[in-house]
C-alpha cells in the first residue's frame, strides 16, 4: 500500500470568508460595497462581517451550523454570507421573490439554526416562527419581527470582534444552493468551499481574466444566486460591488449607476440584458467603462445576441451552466461573440471551461460522435458534492461519476457546444422529436417577433403539437393567422405550432427563466390550454 493510501486525516481547504480577509488586508481602504451615498471599505466590511460571526457565535452557532437567508439585495447581504462561513457555518440564500407558502418548505429541508429575514418580508418570518429569527434591511427601524437586527447586533459586537476563519477541509459544505425548478420536492445543492473556490478562480480566468481592484460591478440580480457568485469574484479581486436603490430592475437607474460609478463588469440574465440595451439611449462603446457584461441562466437568441453586440460592443460574456455545477461548463468569451456558426440558427453556447470536462451521451450513457445530439454531461471541479438528503434525485443525477445536466446538444468540430433544448422540455409530434427552442428561433426570424416560448400540449391526433407564446414589437399590426402562413413557410411542416398566441410579455420565474409550466399556465389561464384527452 503506498504512502498517499495511508493517509487518513481530512486535507484542509481555504475557507471562502479567507477570500475577504486577504482583500481587508491588502486594500483596506478601497471602496467594498456602495448602495446610493453609503460606501463602506474592504476593512469595514470585514469589521462588520467579524462582529456578526461573533454574535452569531453567542447565539451558539459554530462549524456545520446553518443559516437560512432570506432578503433582497441590502448593504449586509454579503455581510452575512461571509459572517456565517468564517464560522465554518452553511449559507442558505432563498430567492427574496418567492411567496411565504414556498420558503416553509425549504426551511424544513435544511433544519436552519437560525434564520435572517428582511424587514420588508414580515410574512415569510411569520411563516418562519419556528426559527430564531435576525432581522437585517438598511432601516435598521423598520423591522417589526425578530429577536434582534443584524445591524445592532454588529454595532454592539464590533469593538470585541475577532477576524478569525474557521478552519475548513476538502468536502465542507459552505452553500445550500436551492435549485430553480417550479415543482416538485425541493432540491438543495451542496457547494463546498473547495469546490466553490475552483469557481471562483475559474470565473476570474474565464470570464473576466483582467479583473482588478479598479473594476466595479453593478448588481442586477438577487445575491441568493448566479450574481452572489459573481460577487465572490470581485470580492476576490477588491473590485466595488455596487447595488441598485430599487429590488426591481430599473434600466435607466442602472445606466445612471455604470455612468457615476465607472462600471466595468455586470451578471444578467438574458431578459434583463434586452432591457438595459433597449433603455441604452445614446450609449458609446468607444467610450463606455463596461469591459464585461456577462450574461447566463437560460439562451439567449441569436437576433438579441446581434443586437445587444451593436449597441454595447464587444463587451459580452455566456457562459452555460446549472446551479450544479455552479455555472461552470462554458464560457463565450466577447471575441467569439458573432463570428461562430449559427446551424438551424441556434448560437454556440462556448467552448469547456478550464478544467472542465463535456461528454454528449445517449439515454444509455454512451459518448456520442461529434455533431450528434444527446444528453449534455460533465464532470470537473466545479460539480457539486450531491443534493442534501436525496439519495434518489442523486441517483438520477449521476451516472458512471458523469453529472446529467438534462440538456440536450452537441459539440462541433472545435469543441464548441450548441444546446438545443432540454429533455423534459422535449416533446414528441406524430412520432418526431421537437425541441421548444428550435422553434422559437425560427419565429424570432419574423422581423415583428421580438420574443417567442413554446411548449408541447396534448393532441388527440398527433399526440402532441407546438403552441407558441409570442410578443410582438410594439405597434405591430400583424394576426396570428398571418404569422402561422409565414410559419408554413418558414420551418418543416411539423415543427409549425399549432396554436400562436401573442402577449405583451412572456413569463418569467423569479429567476429570470420562461418555463415549460409557466407557458403551460399561460394558456391555461386564457382557457386555451386543452385536455389530455381532447383538445
Amino acid at each position: 500500500m503506498s504512502a498517499l493510501a495511508t493517509t487518513t486525516a481530512p486535507h484542509r481547504t481555504t475557507n471562502l470568508a479567507t477570500l475577504l480577509t486577504q482583500t481587508a488586508a491588502r486594500l483596506s481602504d478601497r471602496p467594498a460595497v456602495i448602495r446610493g451615498d453609503d460606501t463602506w471599505t474592504w476593512a469595514q466590511l470585514n469589521d462588520r462581517v467579524s462582529a456578526l460571526a461573533t454574535a452569531m457565535r453567542g447565539h451558539g452557532l459554530t462549524a456545520g451550523s446553518v443559516v437560512l437567508l432570506h432578503s433582497p439585495n441590502c448593504m449586509d447581504t454579503l455581510t452575512v454570507l461571509f459572517a456565517t462561513w468564517r464560522l465554518g457555518a452553511v449559507i442558505v440564500p432563498t430567492n427574496c421573490k418567492l411567496v411565504p407558502d414556498d420558503v416553509a418548505p425549504l426551511a424544513d429541508l435544511v433544519a436552519p439554526d437560525l434564520v435572517i429575514c428582511h424587514d420588508t418580508c414580515a410574512p415569510h418570518a411569520a411563516a418562519l416562527n419556528r426559527y430564531e429569527t435576525w432581522a437585517i434591511g438598511d432601516d435598521r427601524e423598520a423591522a417589526q419581527f425578530g429577536s434582534a437586527h443584524v445591524a445592532e447586533l454588529i454595532d454592539k459586537h464590533l469593538p470585541d470582534a475577532v477576524s478569525i476563519d474557521a478552519p475548513v477541509h476538502v468536502g465542507t459544505p459552505a452553500w445550500y444552493f436551492f435549485t430553480s425548478g417550479t415543482s416538485g420536492r425541493p432540491k438543495a445543492a451542496v457547494l463546498t468551499h473547495d469546490q466553490m473556490a475552483f469557481v471562483v478562480t475559474n470565473h476570474l480566468c474565464d470570464l473576466m481574466p483582467q479583473l482588478t481592484d479598479r473594476d466595479a460591478t453593478l448588481v442586477l440580480a438577487p445575491l441568493s444566486h448566479g450574481a452572489g457568485v459573481h460577487a465572490l469574484t470581485h470580492v476576490a479581486r477588491g473590485a466595488a460591488i455596487v447595488l441598485t436603490g430599487s429590488d426591481s430592475l430599473d434600466a435607466g437607474e442602472a445606466w445612471q449607476l455604470i455612468e457615476r460609478h465607472a462600471v466595468s463588469t455586470m451578471f444578467t440574465v438574458p431578459t434583463i440584458l434586452n432591457k438595459l440595451v433597449q433603455a441604452a439611449d445614446g450609449h458609446d462603446p468607444a467610450r463606455s467603462s463596461l469591459r464585461y457584461v456577462v450574461y447566463a441562466g437560460a439562451p439567449m437568441s441569436s437576433r438579441d445576441q446581434r443586437i445587444a453586440l451593436e449597441v454595447l460592443g464587444k463587451v459580452l460574456v455566456q457562459y452555460y451552466g446549472l446551479c450544479e455545477v455552479t455555472g461552470n461548463i462554458t464560457v463565450l468569451p466577447p471575441e467569439l461573440h458573432g463570428t461562430t456558426p449559427e446551424p438551424d440558427g441556434i448560437g454556440t453556447a462556448g467552448y469547456a471551461r478550464t478544467g472542465m470536462t463535456i461528454s454528449i451521451q445517449d439515454d444509455d450513457g454512451r459518448e456520442l460522435a461529434t455533431g450528434e445530439r444527446g444528453e449534455i454531461c460533465v464532470c470537473g471541479p466545479a460539480v457539486f458534492a450531491g443534493y442534501l438528503d436525496n439519495p434518489e434525485a442523486n441517483r438520477k443525477a449521476f451516472r458512471d461519476g458523469w453529472f446529467r445536466t438534462g440538456d440536450l446538444g452537441y459539440l462541433d468540430e472545435s469543441g464548441l457546444l450548441y444546446i438545443t433544448g432540454r429533455a423534459s422540455d422535449m416533446f414528441i409530434s406524430g412520432g418526431s422529436n421537437i425541441d421548444p427552442r428550435d422553434v422559437e428561433e425560427k419565429l424570432l426570424k419574423h422581423p415583428e417577433v421580438i420574443a417567442a416560448g413554446v411548449v408541447g400540449a396534448p393532441d388527440p391526433t398527433w399526440g402532441e403539437v407546438g403552441y407558441a407564446l409570442c410578443v410582438l414589437r410594439p405597434g405591430s399590426t400583424l394576426t396570428t393567422d398571418e404569422l402561422l402562413a409565414w410559419s408554413r413557410s418558414n420551418m418543416a411542416r411539423y415543427k409549425v405550432p399549432k396554436r400562436i398566441e401573442f402577449a405583451p410579455t412572456l413569463p418569467t420565474s423569479g429567476y429570470g427563466k420562461v418555463t415549460t409550466t409557466l407557458l403551460k399556465n399561460e394558456f391555461f389561464q386564457l382557457g386555451l390550454w386543452p385536455s389530455e384527452v381532447g383538445s
